[in-house]
């Protein structure tokens, strides 16, 4: 089973489920208690917009628990200090690993919270989880050519540029080795 939580230093990065997905979309109001999270003034930042909650709320709906952890994740800011626990990204896959282990990701850092390498954290966590999953070879992302703020993102998280795409995106990737097996490296030592 893939795990749905990952942490990094200062985020909490959680799977997103069908309740969640169906309070962001029909019961808003709802949707920062059942996070457990604040909301950014400004949600939902950059592409993931009501299209994309839909898509991904359809694919977790169609694939069943097996689908969990392939879609879309919820980056959580850490509670510190006077700030408390809140929700500053989004960002996961498009989908399953292809029959090559190649999987596309995207995200996005709500505007409140960029300037302050969330999104070099969140990506890195992302990159930890398709490790973890032990299905995934290499990792696929896209810009636009005038974001550089997500070029140096996908830069600092071992991505290299590729070229472009048929729509004059930039194409980064970058191999994704599996994590160690925990239960593997006792065994052996390793």
């Amino acid at each position: 089973m893939i795990p749905l939580i990952t942490q990094t230093p200062r985020l909490q990065i959680l799977a997103a489920s069908r309740a969640l997905l169906t309070a962001e979309l029909h019961k808003p109001q709802y949707f920062p208690t059942l996070l457990g999270a604040a909301l950014p003034t400004d949600w939902p930042p950059g592409d993931y917009d009501r299209a994309a909650m839909e898509y991904f709320l359809e694919k977790l709906t169609a694939g069943g628990r097996d689908a969990a952890g392939w879609y879309n994740w919820y980056a959580l800011r850490k509670a510190e200090g006077d700030i408390p626990r809140t929700l500053v990204g989004t960002g996961g896959f498009m989908g399953p690993p292809d029959a090559a282990g190649c999987v596309e990701m995207g995200y996005s850092i709500a505007a409140d919270w960029r300037g302050q390498g969330l999104g070099t954290e969140l990506v890195a966590g992302l990159v930890q989880q398709a490790a973890a999953t032990g299905q995934v070879r290499r990792l696929v992302a896209h810009t636009e050519p005038e974001n550089l703020t997500s070029q140096r993102v996908l830069l600092a998280n071992g991505f290299t540029s590729v070229g472009t795409d048929v729509n004059s995106r930039l194409r980064f990737e970058r191999a994704v080795e599996p994590a160690a097996d925990p239960k593997l490296q006792a065994l052996t030592g390793r």
